[in-house]
């Protein structure tokens, strides 16, 4: 038995890597999908993907770091479908730097999208799930949220962060209201996020990780697998990464 049939996901940054290939996964297996990212363009790109094969989706430009925005996109979802069973928060952002470099704005930046942007989401989707007294709160972590390498300090944080933010929603929101509470951890994956790195330090570091790196679909079947579970099971936190990466 699947429990992904008909299932209502929302997913933040699905515009691309984790979050395209997780809305794609889940859509083919029956999930209805409500997407949300800044960039229009690929949102109605991955939609008419989606629908083009049977798929049940809708999507709505958002900016997560906009407490207004991810509220229209609860709003949205909820008119769209009549309910969220699930609330995917896979928008971030991962800007290694070295400290000797105190690339600042870039650590507002992470802090914005990987935390504020976290909790804006489980703000938003919190009062619905309370009233159906159900639903899933699935946080994307990190291996980098278990272990600190080399020019990972403030990504780092961000993710051991939302390790925290996630036990704490576990303790308080499961016994009370069967709202289960999970994070998925990556390792290095191969999307574009090394795209956005402007520190030429952690060039070395880079280039280590892409020889190891692994694809998004990789981590979008665990993530279903999350989806996948009756309203009785929690799965707490999973670690998924490329066999031969040694952090």
């Amino acid at each position: 038995m699947s429990f992904l049939e008909e299932k209502v996901v929302v997913i933040t940054g699905a515009s691309s890597g984790i979050g395209e290939a997780t809305a794609k996964h889940l859509a083919e297996r029956g999930s209805k999908v409500v997407i949300a990212a800044r960039s229009e363009d690929k949102l109605q790109k991955i939609i008419g993907e989606i629908q083009s094969k049977g798929g049940k989706a809708t999507y709505k430009v958002t900016d997560v770091t906009d407490k207004e925005n991810i509220q229209n996109l609860i709003t949205h979802a909820i008119e769209e479908f009549g309910r969220i069973d699930t609330l995917i928060n896979c928008a971030g952002l991962m800007l290694f730097s070295m400290w000797d470099n105190t690339k600042v704005e870039e650590w507002e930046k992470m802090i914005d999208l990987n935390l504020k942007g976290t909790l804006y989401s489980i703000a938003a989707v919190l009062p619905h799930m309370k009233e159906q007294e159900k639903g899933q709160i699935i946080n994307m972590g990190s291996i980098a949220g278990h272990a600190v390498g080399e020019g990972h300090g403030v990504y780092s944080s961000t993710k051991y962060a939302i390790k925290a933010i996630t036990e704490s929603l576990r303790k308080e929101m499961s016994v009370k209201y069967g709202i289960q509470a999970s994070m998925v951890s990556p390792g290095v994956i191969s999307t574009n996020w090394q795209d956005s790195v402007t520190d030429k330090d952690v060039k070395g570091v880079l280039n280590n990780m892409k020889k190891v790196a692994i694809e998004a679909e990789h981590v979008a079947k665990t993530i279903a697998f999350v989806v996948n579970q009756p309203s009785d099971i929690l799965i707490n936190d999973i670690i998924v990464s490329p066999t031969r990466q040694e952090w």
